[in-house]
């Protein structure tokens, strides 16, 4: 990426009565196919509403140096004028501007590509730990529901299941580092990473994927941490590349032993990477994508419930179910979610079973009457015997 790119700003999410930390530019040209950026303000100057005022009736759109995005996004989190839905929404841009350059398919993947990648989606993730402070698990949700959607859904589920990590980690801990909470939600924005490597075509066919195509989309968790791993020598110092690449291989990996690509077990599997499957899975079922059903929030536990001790770690489920507000699903019929489940696979419709009522047709009234015959007779042997 070009060194003089710029981003466009909102005049409403600009620093006003405090030093700026960044640039800020207008574009001067007046052809529309054409850009010339000239500095009007510097790092360190500080802007006031009528400064402002003056600068929207003359200019349509201001606009931050692409270098500066982390300064600009920092001021997002630490601006109290500005509501935490627009500063996760900035966030949630900058997230889907560096991972959409490791998945654009007009585009030759590189290690530079994927190291500049990397270092982005921290500043990202760094970013999400401030705006996320206060959040529960719970609030967590209709902040993400708040926030704008986007047409490919692996970007939307990635930046979700980060923020779900996030927020599952302190629930876990509740003095987790910033460093313990930055690995998790890195490894949570990256964890499908090796979807890269599939066809768009498989990724988003809602129709259902032949046996073949399964057995590619299963590919990606290995797909995913060769590719972490070969740019690993030129990633910045603080990231720790084999627990991200840790989350990125086992995320689909079951707590008993039956998951992919491994067939690792219980505390075989890294946490972050068990974490990261309790928030995969209930993004996956909780959020609408174009072609699928979703469930309420007391569906989604009720039915993840179901496979605890299967696919999911007893202990951490136990903590993120407490921590999000559901009420028991009652209804006539139970439910499952078909062993066969994938987070990673498009479903038209989520594969869920009813599940088998257990004594179907018995006559419970038999069983009592052959116990009063049985209790009859018993009594009937003691008389005798006096």
């Amino acid at each position: 990426m070009s060194s003089r790119s710029f981003f466009s700003v909102r005049y409403d999410l600009i620093l006003k009565d405090t030093p700026l930390s960044y640039d800020l530019y207008v574009n001067s040209s007046s052809l529309k196919d054409k850009q010339k950026f000239i500095k009007l303000f510097k790092t360190g100057e500080t802007l006031e509403a009528q400064d402002l005022g003056e600068l929207k009736k003359k200019y349509h759109q201001l606009y931050v140096e692409e270098s500066q995005r982390k300064f600009y996004m920092q001021s997002l989190v630490g601006n109290e004028d500005v509501a935490d839905e627009k500063a996760a929404d900035f966030i949630k841009e900058t997230a889907i501007e560096y991972l959409h350059r490791v998945f654009d398919e007009d585009k030759e993947f590189s290690t530079e590509v994927l190291v500049e990648t990397v270092h982005g989606c921290r500043d990202a993730v760094e970013s999400m730990i401030d705006v996320l402070d206060d959040y529960n698990i719970d609030s967590l949700r209709g902040l993400i529901g708040e926030m704008s959607g986007h047409d490919f859904y692996t970007y939307d589920h990635s930046i979700n299941v980060a923020m779900y990590c996030i927020t599952i980690v302190r629930a876990l801990k509740k003095n987790a580092s910033r460093a313990e909470l930055m690995h998790a939600g890195l490894g949570g924005l990256l964890h499908d990473l090796g979807k890269i490597k599939i066809s768009t075509n498989i990724l988003n066919n809602p129709s259902g994927l032949s046996d073949s195509e399964y057995l590619e989309i299963k590919k990606h968790p290995d797909f995913g941490i060769d590719l972490l791993l070969n740019g690993a020598g030129q990633i910045e110092e603080g990231i720790d590349v084999k627990t991200i690449g840790r989350v990125i291989h086992e995320h689909h990996e079951n707590w008993d032993g039956t998951g992919y690509p491994s067939k690792l077990k219980e505390q075989e599997i890294h946490l972050l990477a068990r974490v990261c499957a309790i928030a995969d899975f209930f993004d996956a079922v909780t959020t609408k994508r174009s072609y699928s059903n979703v469930l309420t929030v007391s569906e989604a536990i009720d039915i993840m419930s179901k496979t605890v001790g299967k696919k999911l770690d007893p202990k951490i489920f136990k903590v993120f179910s407490a921590h999000v507000k559901h009420s028991k699903v009652s209804t006539a019929k139970e439910l499952k979610m078909s062993d066969a489940f994938d987070p990673s696979i498009p479903y038209e419709v989520l594969p869920i079973e009813e599940i088998e009522e257990m004594f179907t047709n018995e006559d419970f009234g038999k069983i009592r009457v052959i116990m009063e015959e049985e209790d009859k007779k018993a009594s009937k042997k003691v008389k005798q015997k006096k």
